[in-house]
């Protein structure tokens, strides 16, 4: 490896001229690309990929030999750069967390994995919403990933992005198979060929627009290109021949779905890293190419500072496919060893020194507190930042790893990882010495030394990790796996625990404390235990605010230890179902209900199922309503009321205001005043699922820009066959079809976007209330409420689904119980308020 140290002196912020605006900021972050996949990051052998660009970048800025990411997966590294905290203090350390701890088996798994999020909370100061503070514009493209799944709630926008563009763009797979289906020109084509050959890529374009929509003004863009993971395609065939014959290899029908040749060989992943270079190199003249029309005379280059990397290290290969080969880096992507957490890393920008390179360690952790010093931003106030600001070293010396220094002011010398999922493992590297420690194999451990400074100049020794040597050094050893557990346990964080059910021998596992009962008083639950001598260190409370919905997502909370073996958790709002957790001293976990790992695969049960079933939040008390006085005051319109629809349904027919399917009738028994309302029954002999329906369209009043919106009626769900009452609301007006979100009446509750908000008795009518901001200020959170004749009430403000979700053009009202079932609406009323 070749190793270049190049002290040199910065240009001061001082000396730049005093009109400099703000700079801009673009952060580019690949999709698992590998240290060794950027052409200018050849070591032992020359990469057969071309990445002109990314080379070219490099001689412009400062490039990193010893750049790590903060995990070796995906989600917890997104998370933790955005958010400035390392996976374990944000209890995110893998992909698809939000499950409750459980053996696999019950009785034949030794060990649990310990809960991790699914998202970055929304209470966490990103780093988006650190630059908006300071007058920025936030754009984000490309992949997003750090809540349950691509797109699942929490989106960009809750986290501080004021503009996003989440597709998958070329990274969407090829039907039937990688070798038919080229890109073309046609216009029609979605990845039609520009004049170069290279396909129309969603992200790519999103952030092109991002940047020419907002270079009048300071920006933040985050590019977080789908480039380079799976699926493994090029629709570019000119593109893949380019390497099939560079490679000299020849495509067949068996490369449809796979390749087995080992080493950097696969002519698809090779043209899949030229294409990112390519659509890089778009961005970068722009930049270059184009005046700055915040500081004239000069190019928007000249005040852009670019940070490029790679969110993990490079996956070698997946199914029945190799991508690439990270050599001399064992492992890859899913490992903490080098292969999977070492990544490329180049920084641009004003006052930062071209073509200079760093054997400096640092980290993607490091980004948010060295970006807010380049825009010369203060530290927000209890922010903790698990990186370091790197800009005395950029702006100083690259060569120096004492600039790099934590929040307390001590250099840093020690970078963990925390991946105690998949791989099972954690590492931790203190100067030249790499502890690995492998939970699955009794606490196993090994030691590495990637670097030899014992003479001043640092000499690579084995970045390979090929040489343990962890029985020469057993002080070492000891030194590096006593500072890795405490800081895993500083920042919070959890190891792998041990199953007391386990057959085998395991020590103390009968010292294991067991949970008998339990008791709900609103929402505070009191636990009882029996302590077999093992004393509990952690109490942790499991719950769901979405039991039995698809997107089910657990959550962790601190619960509270007491004396007299009671533990006291207080339920957050909307919570359907819990478990309570509790780790002794031994690291061993008990869980309350028991959780059968191998009975929820064999019969596909969610884990709500076996969990405890929180009560409903209890109505509050309010004076009685008359449904009849209800509908009159809301049908009555003035200076500041629209009425777009008021309905009682006392007229012989159906109005033709709304629209209606099958299954809807005027009836006496839907009346919640007067003679008759509108029934919904889920017949038999209806011809869609989706019957009964009735739909009204929304015209908004031209000269009204933002208002409140409200919807109200009377809704009764029959007694002995209650139905299911769907309500939904679109908006088509942006051109894309958005939802307000999934909203439910029936099974005795009411639901929203998963979320189980309130109990909803059958045969008992309630005034329903919908009510929602519209317009450039609007709240994107929407507010339900029921209330019943006795002045029983209950209410929730629930987010929307859609962010960009704005005012409904249709609104629909549709029964989706089984079959035979009844439902009664009345005196509907929909308006607009200033």
């Amino acid at each position: 490896m070749k190793l270049k140290f190049i002290p040199f002196l910065l240009l001061s912020f001082s000396l730049f001229s005093q009109d400099r605006p703000k700079p801009n900021i673009v952060l580019m972050l690949a999709d698992d690309l590998g240290w060794q996949d950027v052409k200018c990051y050849d070591i032992d052998k020359p990469s057969p990929m071309e990445t002109p660009n990314l080379d070219a970048l490099a001689t412009k800025g400062v490039k990193f030999w010893q750049a790590y990411s903060p995990a070796p997966v995906c989600a917890p590294s997104r998370a933790a750069i955005l958010s400035g905290h390392h996976p374990a203090r944000g209890e995110m350390t893998s992909v698809a967390g939000g499950k409750p701890p459980h053996a696999g088996h019950p009785k034949n798994s030794f060990q649990i994995t310990p809960w991790y999020s699914s998202r970055m909370p929304l209470s966490t100061f990103s780093l988006a919403e650190a630059l908006k503070a300071e007058g920025y514009t936030t754009g984000h493209s490309g992949k997003w990933h750090i809540s349950k799944n691509h797109y699942a709630y929490p989106q960009p926008f809750h986290h501080g992005f004021d503009y996003s563009v989440h597709e998958r763009g070329v990274q969407n797979n090829m039907t039937p198979d990688r070798l038919t289906e080229f890109a073309t020109n046609d216009p029609k084509d979605p990845y039609r060929l520009d004049k170069n050959g290279m396909p129309f890529d969603a992200p790519q374009h999103g952030a092109m627009t991002f940047i020419k929509e907002n270079q009048d003004k300071p920006f933040f863009l985050y590019y977080a290109t789908w480039l380079v993971h799976a699926p493994i395609v090029m629709r570019s065939e000119a593109l893949l021949r380019k390497y099939e014959k560079k490679l000299g290899v020849t495509l067949t029908d068996e490369h449809k779905k796979s390749w087995k040749k080992k080493g950097q060989s696969n002519p698809f992943y090779c043209a899949m890293v030229e294409q990112l270079d390519y659509y890089l190199g778009q961005i970068f003249t722009h930049l270059e190419t184009t005046d700055d029309p915040r500081w004239p005379g000069h190019k928007l280059i000249e005040n852009t500072y670019i940070i490029f990397s790679s969110d993990n290290g490079g996956m070698e290969g997946g199914g029945n496919e190799i991508y690439t080969d990270n050599f001399p880096l064992d492992r890859g992507k899913i490992s903490t060893k080098e292969g999977g957490v070492r990544v490329p890393l180049i920084i641009t920008g004003p006052g930062i020194a071209k073509n200079t390179e760093s054997e400096v360690m640092v980290n993607g952790l490091d980004f948010f507190p060295t970006i807010l010093s380049l825009i010369g931003a203060k530290k927000p106030k209890n922010k903790i930042f698990d990186g370091c600001d790197l800009v005395p070293l950029l702006k100083t010396d690259v060569s120096d790893p004492t600039l790099v220094k934590n929040t307390a002011g001590k250099v840093r010398d020690t970078m963990l990882w925390h991946f105690p999922q998949s791989e099972n493992t954690s590492s931790i590297r203190v100067g030249d010495y790499k502890l690995l420690r492998r939970y699955n194999k009794e606490n196993s451990l090994e030691l590495y030394r990637l670097y030899d400074s014992s003479k001043q100049t640092q000499v690579r020794s084995d970045i390979e990790e090929m040489k343990d040597i962890a029985v020469k050094m057993p002080d070492k050893v000891r030194e590096l796996n006593d500072k890795l557990s405490l800081i895993i346990s500083g920042m919070g964080g959890r190891t792998p625990y041990f199953n007391p059910h386990y057959v085998g021998p395991l020590t103390h596992k009968k010292k294991a404390p067991v949970i008998f009962n339990h008791k709900q008083v609103g929402n505070k639950v009191e636990f009882r235990f029996k302590n077999n001598g093992a004393q509990v260190i952690h109490a942790d409370l499991i719950y769901t605010q979405k039991g039995g919905d698809r997107d089910e997502e657990w959550q962790r909370l601190d619960a509270e230890i007491l004396e007299d073996n009671k533990v006291i958790a207080f339920l957050p709002k909307h919570t359907s179902h819990f478990f309570l957790n509790l780790i002794d001293e031994n690291n061993f976990l008990a869980s309350y209900p028991e959780i059968d790992g191998l009975k929820k695969r064999n019969e596909n049960l969610g884990f709500s199922s076996m969990a405890l079933k929180a009560h409903y939040p209890k109505a509050h008390k309010g004076k009685p309503i008359n449904f009849s006085e209800i509908f009159t005051d809301l049908s009555q319109p003035n200076s500041h009321v629209d009425i777009l629809l008021s309905e009682d349904f006392e007229a012989d027919k159906l109005p033709t205001s709304m629209s209606f399917t099958q299954g809807i009738s005027l009836s006496n028994i839907a009346a919640a005043s007067g003679s008759q309302g509108l029934e919904l029954f889920d017949s038999k002999k209806l011809t869609r699922p989706w019957m009964p329906l009735t739909d009204f369209k929304v015209d908004t009043p031209k000269d009204k820009k933002s208002g409140q919106l409200r919807i109200s009626f009377a809704l009764k769900l029959d007694e002995k066959s209650p139905g299911i009452l769907g309500f939904v609301l679109r908006d088509h007006r942006s051109g894309k079809r958005l939802s307000l979100g999934d909203i439910k009446i029936g099974d005795d509750c009411v639901k929203a976007n998963g979320l189980t908000l309130m109990s909803f008795d059958p045969g008992i009518c309630y005034q329903v209330d919908l009510s929602l901001q519209w317009g450039p200020k609007r709240s994107h959170f929407y507010t339900l409420s029921a209330t019943t004749a006795d002045g029983r009430h209950l209410s929730a403000s629930v987010p929307y689904e859609n962010y960009h979700f704005n005012l409904p053009d249709s609104v629909s009202l549709m029964g989706l119980g089984a079959q035979e079932s009844l439902i009664y609406i009345d005196n509907l009323v929909i308006r607009l308020e200033d």
